[in-house]
C-alpha cells in the first residue's frame, strides 16, 4: 500500500507471440489456495473446446515468503508463468497487478483473485459484455442477478458496503461494486490503464476503473456468483490505507511544469518581500504608512481573543472605552483565527509577513490553475497570465501590508465553481461547495469578494451578449445553483455580518471624499507604478493616487495597447470579447462618478454614480475597481501567448514575443521598500508599564495613536496586549449617535491639543478650563498614566502635559511618565 512506482520488468521474460486471453492473479503467501485455483482455471480454459484458443495464466507475486513462487515455477505447463517485480517485500495488490498486466500478451485480460471466490465459469458472462462493445466487464455482487454463497463476517460486510457508498459518492459514480476480484478488460486498454496507475494498495481497482471512465471506455457491471473464502489478506489497517488512497485519487498528480510554476511564484513573492522577509520583527515596510502596525495588531488581538476564549469580533484594547468592531475592520478571521498558534509562538510580524508572501504565491497559483483548466493548456502561457493577475501594479501596491487585497486564492476557485454550475451537472453539489467557498472568502475579505462579484457579473453579461444561446442554456442551472449557494453561505455568515453592521462600534459607511486617487484618472491607468523596476516615477504616481498603498491602476500604456491588439486579433473568440469588456468595464467604474475627459477640461457622469450610494458600495474606494482588470488582462495575455506558440511563421512568433516583453517589462516590480524598525522603549519591553496600570485602567500615549501615527499599537503588541489605550487606528462610528464611519477615534479636547503640539511644536496656553477638560478626558479614558516616548517635539509635548496634569513627569525606562494615581 505504499506510494506508486513504475513497474519493473518481470522476472520471467514475455513470450514473443500474443494470446487470446491472459489471466492475471495477484498472490501473496497463497501456497494453500493458489494450487487448486490454477488447476481450476487451466481446466476450464482447456475444457471450453478451444474457445479461447491460446491463453496464459500470470501469477503476479507480491513478495511472498512461503512456497507460492515455487508452486508456480515447478509446473511444467509453459502457459502458467510467474511474474515478480524487482526488489523484495510485500508492496500491495496494486503493485503486483501493475507488473502482471504489464507482462500480459492477451487480447483480453482477466484479473481475478487467488481464492476463486468468483468461479471461473462466470467468465462467460463477462466475455459476452465485451462482445457487446464494452471495453471492460467487472463482476459485481451488488447488481440484480448476483448471487451470494458463503457470506463474510457482518462487520466486514458493513465496511465493504460503506466503502462502496463512499467510492460512488466521491470517486467513481455509477459503479456499485468496484472490489469484486473478477474483471475482464480489453488487453491494450488494460495495459494502458494499469501502466498509468500509481496506487499500490487495494484501491487499484477504483483507480483503473476511473481511468476507463475518464477515457470514455464503456464498462459493464455484470452480476456474478460470489462466495467468501477463508484466508483473506485484508487487515483492519488496510481499510484506513484504502481511505488514504481514495484521497490520493481525488488529488491530481502535479506535472513537473506545474511544480516549477508554483516554485517560481513563490520565488517571485519572496523577492517582492525580500526587504523584510528574513527579519520581519525588526523591519518596517516604508510605503505601508501605518498599515503594518495596524495589521500586526489585528493578528495579535485576534490570537489573544482566541487564546483567552473571548469574542474574536470585538475588543476594547484600543479605542477605549468604545472599543473596536473587529468584523467591521477586515481583520481576516479566516486566516487570523487558524494562525493563532503561529502568532502566539512567533509574533504577529512573522504571521503578517508569511501571510503576505505565501498568500501572494498561492493567489498566483490559483489563477494559474484556473487558466490551465479553463483557457489554455500550455503551461508557459498560463504562467504569464497568472503572473500578471497576481503581480499587477495595483496588487504590488497593496502588498504594502494590505493582505486582504493580495491574499485572493479563493477568488479563482469561486469563479471555477460558478462556471461549473453553468453546465447543469451536479448543480446541488457544486452549489454547496460554492456557498462554503463564498462564506470563507467573507472571512478573508468582503470588499475583494464584492469587486470579484462585479467582475463576474460584467463577464457574464458580456459573454451572454456574445453567445445568447449558451446564456439561455446556462441561466437556469446557474440561478438555481446561486440560490442554493446563498442558502448555504448565509447561515454561516449571518451572525458575523449582523455584528459587523449592527453590533457595538458598527458604522454605516465611510466617505472617502474627492481627493486625487479616490477615483482613477485615465492618466493613472496609462502611467507606470512607483514600484516599477525600470519605469517607476514616484512623483507622478503620488500625484495620481491616494498614497503608496492605493496606487490602484498604473497598468501602463504598453500593456493597454497590447490588450487592445490581442482583443482585435482574437476578436472571433467569445471569451476574448467578454474578457476585454470585463477589463474595460472595471476600468470605467474605477474612474468614479465624474469621468474627466483627457485634454478637454470637461467631465461626464460615470456609471459609478449609480452605485456609489448603495449599501456595501458606499465604503468602497472606487479606484480599487481597477484591481478587477488584472485577471482578465492576465487571461488575455495567456490566450495571446498560447496563440503565438501555435503560429506557423517564426517571424510572427518573434514579433509577438517582443511585443509581450515590451508591455510587461515596465510592470516588473522592484522589491518593496523597508527600513529598520523604530526601537520600542524599554518601558514596554521590560514590563515597567505594569506598575502604572490598574484593573480597568488605560495607558494613554502622548499623543494618542491615530491613523497618522499608530506606533503605539506596536508597543501594545510587544507588551503582549497587556494594557488598554484610548485612540487608535481603526474604522468606527463618528459617535454621539452618528454612525457615519471615520478612521480612528473622533478627537476629544486633550487628544486634539496633543496632536496639534506634535505637528506644530507650539505649546498652547493652558488655563483652568483646559485643565478641567483634560481631567474630564482622562476620567473618560480611565487613564492610569500618560506616557511620552522619544519623538519630534517631545520637549514641547512634555511641557504641555506638565501644564495639563499640574506636575512634572518622571523619566522611567526611556519614556516620560505621569502617574495619575499620585495625589489622588
Amino acid at each position: 500500500m505504499s506510494g506508486a512506482e513504475a513497474p519493473g520488468p518481470p522476472l520471467t521474460a514475455r513470450h514473443a507471440g500474443p494470446v487470446a486471453l491472459s489471466v492475471v492473479i495477484p498472490a501473496y503467501n497463497e501456497e494453500r489456495r493458489l494450487g487448486p485455483t490454477l488447476d481450476a482455471v487451466a481446466r476450464h480454459l482447456d475444457g471450453e473446446g478451444g474457445r479461447w484458443g491460446s491463453w496464459e495464466i500470470l501469477v503476479a507475486d507480491d513478495g511472498s515468503t512461503d512456497a507460492t513462487r515455487e508452486l508456480v515455477t515447478v509446473r511444467r505447463d509453459p502457459r502458467i508463468r510467474l511474474v515478480a517485480g524487482p526488489g523484495t517485500g510485500n508492496r500491495g495488490k496494486g503493485h503486483a497487478l501493475r507488473n502482471g498486466v504489464a507482462a500480459s500478451r492477451g487480447g483480453h485480460v482477466l484479473v481475478m483473485d487467488a481464492d476463486l471466490a468468483t468461479p471461473v465459469e462466470e467468465l462467460e458472462r463477462l466475455e459476452k459484455a465485451l462482445a457487446d462493445g464494452h471495453a471492460a466487464a467487472i463482476g459485481s455482487r451488488a447488481v440484480p442477478g448476483a448471487t451470494l454463497g458463503d457470506r463474510q463476517h457482518r462487520i466486514r460486510e458493513l465496511l465493504g458496503t460503506a466503502g462502496n457508498v463512499l467510492i460512488r459518492r466521491t470517486t467513481l459514480r455509477g459503479t456499485r461494486d468496484t472490489q469484486c476480484g473478477f474483471k475482464l478488460f480489453e488487453g491494450e486498454r488494460a495495459r494502458t490503464a494499469f501502466a498509468a496507475s500509481r496506487l499500490n494498495g487495494w484501491a487499484i481497482d477504483v483507480e483503473v476503473l476511473r481511468h476507463f471512465q475518464r477515457a470514455g471506455w464503456a464498462v459493464a457491471e455484470v452480476p456474478v456468483h460470489w462466495s467468501h473464502r477463508p484466508g483473506s489478506k485484508v487487515r483492519p489497517a488496510d481499510y484506513l490505507r484504502f481511505l488514504r488512497d481514495l484521497v490520493r485519487l481525488r488529488m491530481p498528480v502535479p506535472r513537473a511544469a506545474d511544480v516549477v510554476a508554483v516554485l517560481l511564484f513563490l520565488a517571485m513573492a519572496a523577492a517582492l518581500h525580500s526587504g523584510h522577509l528574513l527579519d520581519p520583527a525588526h523591519r518596517y515596510l516604508t510605503d505601508s504608512l501605518q498599515d503594518q502596525n495596524q495589521w500586526e495588531w489585528f493578528f495579535a488581538v485576534t490570537a489573544d481573543n482566541v487564546a483567552h476564549l473571548r469574542n474574536p469580533l470585538f475588543t476594547d484594547l484600543q479605542g477605549f472605552p468604545g472599543g473596536v468592531n473587529l468584523m467591521a475592520n477586515t481583520t481576516m478571521p479566516g486566516l487570523s483565527v487558524p494562525l493563532t498558534p503561529l502568532t502566539l509562538l512567533l509574533g504577529p510580524a512573522v504571521t503578517l509577513t508569511l501571510v503576505m508572501t505565501l498568500g501572494t504565491a498561492a493567489t498566483a497559483a490559483a489563477w494559474y490553475r484556473l487558466i490551465v483548466k479553463r483557457l489554455v493548456r500550455r503551461r508557459a502561457a498560463a504562467f504569464a497570465g497568472a503572473a500578471l493577475a497576481a503581480f499587477a501594479p495595483p496588487l504590488v501596491s497593496h502588498a504594502n501590508a494590505h493582505p486582504n487585497f493580495v491574499v485572493l486564492f479563493m477568488i479563482p476557485a469561486i469563479i471555477d465553481r460558478a462556471l461549473r454550475l453553468t453546465t447543469g451537472e451536479r448543480v446541488t453539489r457544486d452549489a454547496v461547495v460554492l456557498g462554503l467557498m463564498t462564506a470563507y472568502q467573507v472571512f478573508l475579505g468582503e470588499e475583494p469578494l464584492l469587486l470579484a462579484a462585479i467582475g463576474m457579473l460584467l463577464f457574464a453579461v458580456a459573454y451572454g451578449a456574445v453567445r445568447p444561446d449558451v446564456a439561455r442554456r446556462a441561466a437556469r442551472p446557474l440561478l438555481t445553483g446561486l440560490a442554493v449557494a446563498a442558502a448555504v453561505c448565509l447561515p454561516l455568515v449571518l451572525y458575523p455580518l449582523a455584528w459587523q453592521f449592527s453590533g457595538p462600534q458598527s458604522y454605516t459607511g465611510i466617505d472617502h471624499g474627492t481627493a486625487p486617487g479616490v477615483a482613477n484618472s485615465v492618466r493613472a491607468l496609462l502611467s507606470f507604478a512607483e514600484r516599477s523596476l525600470i519605469a517607476g516615477d514616484a512623483r507622478r504616481a503620488d500625484a495620481l493616487s491616494l498614497n503608496p498603498t492605493e496606487q490602484n491602476a498604473f497598468y501602463g500604456w504598453p500593456l493597454v495597447l497590447l490588450a487592445l491588439a490581442i482583443t482585435v486579433g482574437l476578436w472571433r473568440r467569445p471569451a476574448v470579447r467578454a474578457l476585454a469588456c470585463t477589463a474595460a468595464g472595471a476600468a470605467v467604474l474605477s474612474l468614479g462618478s465624474r469621468i474627466a475627459l483627457p485634454l478637454t477640461g470637461t467631465s461626464v457622469p460615470g456609471p459609478w454614480a449609480a452605485l456609489a450610494g448603495l449599501p456595501l458600495f458606499e465604503s468602497v474606494v472606487e479606484s480599487r475597481f481597477a484591481l478587477v482588470c488584472a485577471p482578465p488582462l492576465g487571461m488575455l495575455l495567456a490566450l495571446a501567448v498560447d496563440r503565438l506558440a501555435r503560429a506557423r511563421r517564426l517571424g510572427t512568433q518573434y514579433a509577438g514575443v517582443l511585443a509581450v516583453c515590451l508591455a510587461l517589462l515596465p510592470l516588473v516590480p522592484a522589491p518593496l521598500r523597508s527600513e529598520p524598525r523604530a526601537a520600542v522603549p524599554a518601558f514596554f519591553t521590560e514590563g515597567a508599564w505594569k506598575t502604572y496600570v490598574g484593573d480597568g485602567e488605560t495607558l494613554v500615549p502622548v499623543p494618542l495613536a491615530d491613523p497618522q501615527d499608530a506606533e503605539a499599537l506596536h508597543w501594545q503588541t510587544v507588551s503582549g496586549l497587556g494594557f488598554r489605550m484610548p485612540g487608535g487606528y481603526f474604522n468606527g462610528p463618528l459617535g454621539d449617535g452618528d454612525r457615519t464611519g471615520v478612521y480612528g477615534v473622533p478627537l476629544r479636547f486633550t487628544a486634539s491639543l496633543l496632536r496639534d503640539v506634535r505637528y506644530t511644536g507650539v505649546v498652547p496656553v493652558i488655563d483652568a478650563r483646559a485643565r478641567a477638560a483634560a481631567r474630564e478626558d482622562l476620567a473618560h479614558w480611565r487613564a492610569g498614566a500618560l506616557v511620552l516616548a522619544p519623538q519630534p517635539h517631545a520637549d514641547r509635548l512634555r511641557e504641555t502635559v506638565d501644564e495639563l496634569v499640574g506636575r512634572p513627569g518622571r523619566r522611567v525606562a526611556g519614556v516620560w511618565v505621569w502617574d495619575l494615581h499620585e495625589g489622588s
